[in-house]
């Protein structure tokens, strides 16, 4: 079984995570400062980085001015070579961010391509000329809100923004432009990365002909993203998701493969791609499994948070994938807003058992394992103009000063709250009641059980009585486990298929197992439960 399918893999914010030189920042250093913790206390199985290229920081790094160095905010090349010889050392995979649809307005690529019409580098990106009346090409809306097209005065065309006019989209029809990109792979890999989250990926091919998408009627607005103020006021048809991406995917595919038949070590690409449907999602994959090795399941974080949904999209997903494919599970990121905010406090100790139980790979998000929140930030403080700063505070270390993500007297670059210090690792490594505790217990018992790391999945039906409650089976030759959850405030009674024996609860003391095959679950709670063969 290939490394990534046992992975549970935990997404680390640079800037939140640990600051090594105490100037308010986290950084490289800080990050192997950290690694006995994540390897050993915790116990997850690789890191998946945030970016750390060097960048004007208009979008904190996903504006890329180098794609092959090191912000010096984050520290130098060696120590990254370090991080990776460090996170290796202790059996850690190293993924890193790709992000193949744009670069910064000052990436050298960028400042030839808008010196002149004639440049060699004019069709790295995507320019176009005005509409007769001089307005912009199409009417496409960037991500970050109004047109994703900026006029040049200097050339007099437009230049395609999916995101910030300071983020021009490249251009992906072009030969060498792909030829470019798939070399910073390989910059990478010869520094011996196990792997790549592929940012937006479903936006690197747009329409050839630049048409206009289809204005949306009626469009819904979604609480729980606050990155895209007027983004679903039309269809996105046009700006991204064209058929011709599939190729580009497998171009990145093969080198990757190469490295990995070379090196007899597993490379890794993750696409993250927006919610969609499961029939598009799983095309990512590629029709020969030659794509990306996963996408990032953002139907499963959109889905609500109530038994029949999250139950409707784990069996959905199941359904689509093809033989040989693999499901994957996340429930937090930088971008959305923490599990204990959008959901409540309640809901953070049956998620952790629903996340690290399912059958697929899941991915952690820094802080989550301490039951975090978004920190309150009002909008005239926030250094992200989307109020991403929210879901990406500093890591309580300790109780004491900074939480000891930072020196004390230092200003962190956000700030850390009485309520983050309450919930430092320091604190909740004292108490094994904690949600710390917890997650320590689940990533335990997941790795010494093949039903959790190989099983199937098998749906439980859970009855009028429990309503409120997700269950399943995860079926292996070697072991079958039950895992139940409790997504309600009510105590309620569930019906196993056969006898068995509590492993974890997300509680203590453990549930109280009834009388034959009845398991009795107190609100909010999740338990696990060892069938007998």
């Amino acid at each position: 079984m290939t490394w990534w399918r046992r992975a549970v893999i935990y997404e680390i914010y640079p800037r939140s995570f640990a600051d090594g030189n105490g100037d308010g920042i986290g950084d490289i250093r800080g990050i192997i400062g950290r690694l006995d913790y994540l390897a050993g206390t915790l116990g997850v199985d690789a890191i998946w980085c945030g970016p750390l290229y060097p960048s004007p920081q208009v979008d904190f790094g996903y504006d890329i001015s180098d794609m092959t160095d090191i912000d010096p905010v984050f520290g130098d090349l060696a120590d990254f070579d370090e991080l990776v010889a460090a996170a290796h050392a202790r059996n850690l995979r190293v993924i890193i961010d790709f992000v193949p649809n744009h670069t910064s307005d000052r990436h050298p690529w960028f400042v030839e391509s808008r010196s002149s019409r004639d440049n060699p580098k004019r069709d790295w990106y995507v320019w176009a000329d005005p509409k007769p009346d001089g307005s912009p090409p199409s009417n496409w809306t960037s991500e970050q809100g109004g047109s994703t097209w900026e006029l040049d005065e200097h050339t007099g065309q437009y230049y395609l923004h999916s995101f910030h006019r300071a983020q021009p989209d490249v251009n992906w029809r072009n030969p060498e432009l792909r030829a470019a990109m798939l070399d910073v792979l390989r910059f990478w890999l010869d520094r011996g990365v196990d792997g790549f989250r592929i940012d937006v990926l479903h936006m690197i091919a747009k329409h050839p002909e630049l048409r206009d998408n289809p204005v949306r009627e009626h469009p819904e607005p979604n609480p729980t993203d606050r990155q895209h103020p007027d983004y679903d006021t039309q269809w996105h048809v046009h700006d991204r998701m064209h058929p011709d991406l599939h190729g580009y995917i497998r171009e990145m595919r093969a080198v990757l493969d190469e490295y990995s038949e070379r090196t007899g070590r597993e490379r890794i690409a993750i696409g993250e791609i927006e919610a969609m449907p499961w029939d598009a999602w799983v095309a990512y994959l590629g029709e020969e499994l030659d794509g990306v090795h996963f996408t990032f399941n953002f139907n499963f974080i959109e889905a609500g948070w109530d038994a029949e949904s999250l139950r409707g999209s784990i069996e959905a997903q199941e359904a689509a994938l093809p033989a040989g494919a693999w499901p994957n599970y996340v429930l937090s990121n930088l971008d959305r807003p923490r599990l204990a905010t959008r959901n409540g406090p309640d809901s953070v100790r049956v998620a952790a058992m629903l996340l690290l139980t399912l059958r697929g790979t899941p991915t952690l998000y820094y802080g989550d394992e301490l039951g975090l929140a978004d920190i309150d930030i009002p909008p005239a403080q926030w250094q992200d103009p989307l109020g991403r700063d929210q879901e990406r505070a500093p890591m309580p270390w300790t109780a004491r000063d900074n939480g000891g993500f930072t020196g004390p007297g230092v200003r962190p670059w956000l700030p850390v709250t009485a309520e983050y210090l309450s919930r430092s690792v320091e604190s909740q490594l004292a108490d094994e009641g904690s949600v710390l505790g917890l997650y320590r217990r689940l990533l335990a018992v997941r790795r010494a059980s093949p039903a959790l790391v190989d099983g199937d999945h098998e749906p439980i039906d859970t009855g009028a009585a429990g309503k409120h409650c997700l269950a399943y089976l995860r079926r292996h030759p070697d072991q079958t486990l039950a895992v139940l959850l409790n997504l309600g405030p009510d105590e309620t009674t569930i019906e196993l298929p056969a006898p068995g024996g509590v492993v974890l609860s997300s509680h203590d003391p453990v549930a109280t197992t009834g009388p034959g095959t009845a398991v009795r679950l107190r609100g909010y709670e999740g338990v696990i439960v060892e069938i007998a063969q």
